[in-house]
């Protein structure tokens, strides 16, 4: 069930919005703020609210890869896989950061603190390779500042 806090918070989103379906993004974010990530149940509860089938709001939800379906770790890692990260060295921040938590991209840490993930491009290609831990970019990455990084985050 919807949170009142999380209906809350949809309803402003879709006071915005010409239609209530149009919210559905919003909507979808607002969910996995609340639980990191949006499970079966609470695509359906959303697709309930917003008046949506869960194919509908599926759809939406499985096009954007910022939105989770599957569980996080408390942290996510996206790391940027474009060509100039590529050429800057990210093949070599991959391997560090799998050796250093012990996962590979799609998993998550053991102690659940962080799951890695592929992104396309972190829009920063002059300070390649780049990495976005939650909502901070790190640029200009070498594998002995990796350690610095990862610290900030409990």
């Amino acid at each position: 069930m919807l949170s009142a806090e999380e209906k809350k918070e949809i309803d402003v989103e879709i006071a915005k919005l010409p239609r209530r379906q149009a919210a559905c993004i919003e909507a979808l974010k607002i969910v996995q703020r609340h639980r990191t990530w949006v499970s079966d149940e609470a695509l359906r509860e959303i697709g309930e609210y917003l008046e949506m089938s869960p194919d509908e709001l599926e759809s939406v939800a499985t096009f954007y890869n910022l939105i989770f379906r599957r569980p996080v770790g408390r942290h996510v890692i996206f790391l940027c896989d474009s060509v100039s990260c590529w050429i800057m060295g990210g093949e070599t921040i991959r391997e560090a950061l799998s050796k250093r938590l012990g996962i590979g991209f799609g998993e998550t840490s053991e102690d659940g603190r962080f799951t890695l993930l592929p992104i396309q491009c972190l829009g920063t290609c002059d300070r390649a390779p780049a990495l976005m831990i939650d909502e901070d970019t790190h640029r200009d990455l070498s594998p002995d500042r990796l350690d610095a990084i990862l610290e900030k985050y409990e």
